[in-house]
């Protein structure tokens, strides 16, 4: 079974805490089976990540990136539980690989679709709503299409949705759930700040 629903690979998300791939592999491996593929994810160490999701992460880094060039400039804070993993070379390469993912992605501009304000996505939905295409839909028809829409555009708004530039084929937050599952701790991104030169700071 190749063609799984993105409904059942979210389910399995919710439930186990690992990435859309891993979901999806372990769905396609299973035939579809969501019990199944929640033993397949567990047998291959990647459901720890969803496990520690709930830890306190008081450690971490703020780590930097300045482009070449000296024009864009990057600040983001990636916290984890102890000091110890925060002084670890793949914690600092996981940190600044981040960092270096803000600076190339301008339209980045929070950390994860709960962290964006009621007004900015109200906005989006005013948009799409307004949308000529949409003009002689039915309503429900035209419901699904604006909904649709503004989800797409909230989650190219976010770091963690984005295509890993080094691995197009993960997102940052699978990036990150990989570093978990191999580190054994929680790992959040807490904030970052973009900046431009002769702009006003990016937050």
């Amino acid at each position: 079974m190749t063609n799984i629903p993105a409904k059942l690979i979210q389910a399995l998300r919710d439930k186990t805490g690992a990435g859309w791939m891993d979901c999806k592999q372990a769905l396609i491996a299973t035939n579809g089976d969501i019990v199944k593929a929640e033993d397949w994810l567990r047998t291959k160490g990647i459901t720890s990540a969803g496990n520690k999701g709930e830890r306190t992460t008081a450690e971490g880094v703020i780590g930097s990136y300045i482009h070449t060039g000296g024009k864009v400039g990057v600040l983001v804070e990636v916290n984890c539980e102890t000091d110890f993993v925060a002084r670890t070379e793949e914690f600092q390469n996981l940190v600044r690989n981040i960092a270096m993912q803000i600076a190339a992605s301008g339209d980045v501009k929070y950390v994860k679709v709960e962290d964006i304000p009621t007004n900015v996505i109200d906005k989006e939905k005013s948009i799409a709503m307004g949308r000529d295409d949409l003009a002689n839909k039915p309503e429900n028809i035209r419901t699904k299409i604006v909904q649709g829409r503004v989800e797409k555009v909230l989650k190219e708004m976010c770091l963690l949705n984005q295509p890993y530039a080094r691995d197009p084929n993960i997102t940052i937050e699978e990036l990150i759930c990989a570093h978990i599952a191999k580190l054994g701790e929680n790992i959040q991104v807490k904030r970052f700040v973009r900046f431009i030169l002769g702009e006003n700071a990016i937050l």
